[in-house]
């Protein structure tokens, strides 16, 4: 039996926790995906947003995988791109193109909206060579730095 795609909606929130403890699980943060999750009014609020996608890959009803995206308006010209913020497919279902089939449907949602372009960020090589190979299959690579900016805890 195949994985089947679907992208959550408000009414979703039982996928969605399933997602978050997908993403703990296989990128062994636990405590980040589901140790202090959001309300239902928050989850339902996100999933409604036009500006936030979140797809699953369900296999006998089960998330096997899924996909977490945000679409960013563009200030410099009237366009907007999708970054995939978070991708995860559970071992057991690894190799099997549910990754791919993810980021196929996520397309389809770019195309239909009239994104320009659809970006993905992977750790260095050494960590993550299942996505970097996965990605450079699918699209050009460009190599950047990424900076996390500390925020002292008023925010400033």
């Amino acid at each position: 039996m195949g994985h089947r795609i679907h992208q959550l909606t408000a009414d979703d929130l039982v996928l969605m926790d399933g997602l978050l403890t997908t993403f703990g699980e296989v990128f062994g943060q636990p405590e980040t995906y589901t140790g202090n999750s959001p309300d239902a009014a928050y989850m339902r609020q996100l999933l409604e947003s036009d500006g936030f996608i979140a797809l699953v890959a369900l296999k006998g009803g089960a998330v096997v995988g899924g996909l977490a995206a945000y679409e960013l308006k563009k200030f410099e010209r009237p366009r907007s791109e999708i970054y995939i913020y978070d991708l995860a497919v559970a071992e057991a279902h690894r190799r099997q193109g549910v990754a791919t089939a993810l980021i196929e449907r996520v397309k389809q949602i770019a195309v239909q909206r009239g994104v320009h372009a659809v970006f993905v960020q992977a750790d260095t090589e050494e960590e993550d060579q299942a996505a970097i190979a996965l990605y450079s299959k699918l699209g050009s690579r460009e190599d950047v730095l990424h900076f996390d900016i500390t925020l002292d805890e008023g925010g400033n």
